[in-house]
């Protein structure tokens, strides 16, 4: 049986930091909501429980707290930042509101070096970020480390197995932030690092195999790591029963649907459909200049053909998509109120009630770069593994204004001499996205003794981690003058050249 740890979601930015930290150490963990009920938390059978932090105060009315029942179920329990302050207010301590809030960097004082900080150093930087403070520690507690503002920085109460500390060890500013959360997955807890991609991927197969049995699936693949690595995983445990459906939707890069024809029907033989819908999408584009009417148009007319292409399967039940974690963790409130809803992945649209179709999510339980780390263990090509995301409205959104074979064959062209030179400066893997945008202007340029009017392109590059925030890419020079000249040589059309030096916030990504 898998061994898990559970984290109980009360609303901190980094809880789902915590559930990395804890994966990074080959343990399973999964993100639940902070009132999930004490009787269903023990049926989970968990190794331990972790209380995220959290912007509330336990101060103040009406604040999150778990089901009390916790703290009588026996298993292991860590409290960060507000989560020990949780954990102190419920088991008869007390939280004062101090008027110096603790953010940022602080020195760490270890008072006891048993099991939270076993093997370590008596002092190191910690990462803080609370207005409350403890003034008075629950029986049975000690003091197990502090901080020059915080005198009771970690807390513990070792016959009971519950700790907490006030700084956040999930974040990597903490310096010996892994292996505070190591002592409590293998010292605490008990735990064992046998959670591997190799293991998961034999997990999932067999999942697949018991929940479709002998019913066909439809899975739309994009090409994209997530519906590849789905369609792979799917294909390997029930063969010809899953049908990947790849609708073309004239929206994509040079060449791209002839790759993905060439890797999945040709290198992997899988039952896979090419719908080549680019008219249809394109004559509904046509004349449409506002990026959200271009989003609904092309989500609507992709669930359309979906829904046509899947109708022509016979016998098919389910129908698969390549959703992650951090989809369902954000669409579902830390409350887990009865109206939170599991969102439809992009790579379907959201498909019609009227289907009737059952789901299958063989990677719901998995961040991007675990999907990744099973793409590699499947061997899939690192063309596909490290692809840069794309968006699913494809190059609609980077044409700024109207859409048109001719504007769509310019930016393919342009875009593919980004790609091209990134690549070559090895510099693909290390950047989030890199793409050209065409833009709705034209900029005067000289040709001989004749002046011209042609297109202006914007180049944008950005490192991300998530793509929830970016930062652009200093290019070195040299790099943005091949690609500038490149384009303005090459690509009949364009003289002129910009780069994108907005970070995200306050800009976005993408253009639209």
């Amino acid at each position: 049986m898998r061994q898990t740890i559970y984290i109980l979601d009360f609303g901190s930015q980094y809880t789902q930091l915590i559930a990395r930290r804890v994966r990074e150490n080959k343990v399973f963990s999964k993100i639940i909501p902070f009132n999930t009920p004490a009787k269903e938390i023990a049926a989970l059978n968990p190794k331990g429980l972790i209380l995220s932090g959290g912007p509330a105060s336990v101060t103040q009315k009406k604040s999150p707290l778990p089901d009390k029942g916790i703290f009588k179920l026996g298993i292991p329990i860590l409290g960060v930042c507000y989560g020990m302050q949780v954990i102190t207010e419920m088991l008869g301590g007390k939280v004062k509101n101090t008027k110096s809030r603790e953010f940022g960097k602080a020195e760490l004082f270890i008072d006891d070096n048993h099991d939270l900080f076993s093997h370590m150093p008596g002092n190191f930087t910690c990462w803080a970020s609370h207005g409350d403070y403890i003034s008075k520690l629950p029986q049975g507690f000690r003091t197990s480390a502090h901080t020059m503002n915080a005198p009771m920085a970690a807390v513990s109460n070792r016959q009971r197995k519950i700790y907490g500390v006030q700084f956040h060890p999930e974040v990597t500013h903490t310096d010996k932030g892994n292996q505070i959360i190591g002592n409590f997955l293998f010292k605490i807890c008990g735990c064992f690092s046998r959670w591997t991609m190799q293991s998961f991927v034999k997990e999932i197969i067999e999942n697949i195999k018991k929940t479709a049995g002998n019913d066909k699936v439809v899975l739309g693949l994009s090409g994209g790591v997530d519906s590849s690595v789905a369609a792979i995983l799917l294909h390997r445990a029930i063969g010809k029963n899953v049908r990947c459906i790849f609708i073309d939707n004239g929206l994509l890069r040079k060449d791209e649907p002839q790759q993905i024809k060439n890797v999945f029907r040709d290198m992997y033989h899988l039952n896979l459909d090419y719908v080549d819908r680019s008219k249809r999408f394109l004559t509904r584009l046509k004349g449409i200049t506002d990026p959200e009417e271009k989003r609904k148009i092309i989500g609507d007319e992709f669930v359309k053909i979906f829904e046509e292409e899947a109708d022509k399967v016979r016998g098919v039940k389910f129908l698969a998509q390549g959703t992650l974690y951090p989809d369902v963790i954000e669409s579902i409130s830390p409350t887990g109120a009865p109206s939170s809803k599991i969102k439809s992945h992009h790579n379907v649209g959201g498909l019609p009630a009227h289907m009737k179709l059952k789901l299958i999510e063989p990677l719901r339980d998995l961040f991007k770069d675990e999907v990744r780390a099973i793409g590699r263990e499947l061997s899939l090509p690192d063309a596909i593994i490290m692809r840069q995301p794309f968006p699913g409205p494809g190059l609609s959104i980077r044409i700024i204004g109207e859409i048109t074979p001719e504007r769509l064959e310019l930016l393919r062209e342009v875009d593919q001499r980004v790609f091209d030179e990134i690549k070559k400066a090895g510099l693909y893997e290390q950047i989030w996205q890199s793409f050209a945008i065409l833009l709705p202007i034209k900029s005067v340029g000289v040709m001989g003794d004749e002046r011209t009017y042609e297109n202006v392109v914007a180049i944008r590059c950005v490192t991300s981690l998530d793509g929830m925030t970016a930062d652009w890419v200093r290019l070195p020079y040299e790099i943005m003058e091949k690609i500038s000249n490149r384009i303005i040589n090459e690509v009949k059309g364009v003289n002129r050249v910009v780069y994108d030096i907005s970070s995200k916030p306050p800009a976005t990504i993408e253009w639209e």
